[in-house]
């Protein structure tokens, strides 16, 4: 294993959990490779395992575990994009020894196996830049005596250009297909979701700005950030009106580990089949 770096707690600010915070996720960025444990990180911070997991979930929304599983896979996918033929090495850094479980993994996440993500990239950045001048059409209109329902209305800074993502994921971080969701443009900010299987979500939202770098609508660490602040728990009677303002990243924020052009791509086919 590396040599671990320890900062002592009286090296940490008042109220230091935001800092503690970063601190791991660097290391967890610069060991990937190596199996990593809350104790180490910890202790590399200054605080119990107990109180550094509870306060990393505070600041991240998620474990550290599951922070560490999303960067790699987020690693992955940017290696890929960069050298796709070199599965095996890329797969040895970011801590898989096992061809089988990194494929699985990476397909459960990401929403392709590591060789299509590669080879279907080009074409989903085309698919993307098709709708910068082209309105999605997005239902904003209830169904009559609708179950249940969902509005979601988003703000954006004003000069913001690009399309929004919003969705219902079953975890507080994008790392696999929502249960529901849709992509806005041009100046569509609203969508209501309907006929929701009755479970707790996470209202996520995500904003690329038009690019002609297809690598920018797949590392998306740069890209606008937005969350309902509570778990919504769906029922039959639910109906809810939401209002969410995106932001810029912030250095804490969970990677997006979702193919969010796959998901407006399947989405695209979907109307198209209908």
């Amino acid at each position: 294993m590396k040599e671990m770096v320890n900062v002592e707690p009286t090296h940490l600010p008042h109220h230091s959990y935001i800092h503690a915070t970063e601190l791991a996720i660097q290391y967890m960025k610069e060991h990937l490779d190596e199996e990593v444990t809350s104790e180490q990180l910890a202790h590399l911070v200054g605080y119990s395992a107990y109180h550094f997991t509870r306060i990393f979930k505070k600041a991240t929304g998620i474990s550290p575990r599951q922070y560490l599983s999303a960067l790699r896979m987020e690693s992955g996918k940017q290696a890929l994009l960069k050298q796709p033929s070199l599965l095996t090495k890329i797969m040895l850094s970011i801590g898989f020894r096992s061809a089988g479980s990194f494929h699985h993994r990476f397909k459960q996440f990401v929403g392709l196996s590591p060789k299509k993500f590669a080879a279907t990239s080009s074409e989903l950045f085309s698919h993307m830049n098709q709708y910068e001048h082209t309105p999605l059409t997005s239902d904003t209109s209830l169904p009559s005596s609708p179950r249940m329902c969902i509005h979601c209305q988003l703000e954006t800074p004003p000069d913001f250009r690009g399309l929004l993502f919003v969705g219902l994921f079953p975890r507080p971080i994008p790392d696999q297909k929502p249960i529901v969701g849709t992509a806005l443009n041009m100046r569509n900010r609203e969508c209501i979701f309907t006929d929701i299987s009755p479970g707790t979500y996470y209202i996520l939202t995500a904003g690329i700005p038009w690019s002609r770098n297809p690598v920018d609508y797949f590392k998306l660490d740069t890209c606008l950030r937005g969350k309902f602040d509570e778990p919504v728990e769906v029922n039959i009677t639910t109906k809810l009106h939401v209002h969410i303002l995106l932001r810029d990243p912030l250095p804490y924020d969970p990677p997006i580990v979702v193919n969010l052009p796959l998901l407006l791509f399947e989405k695209f086919n979907r109307k198209r089949a209908n």
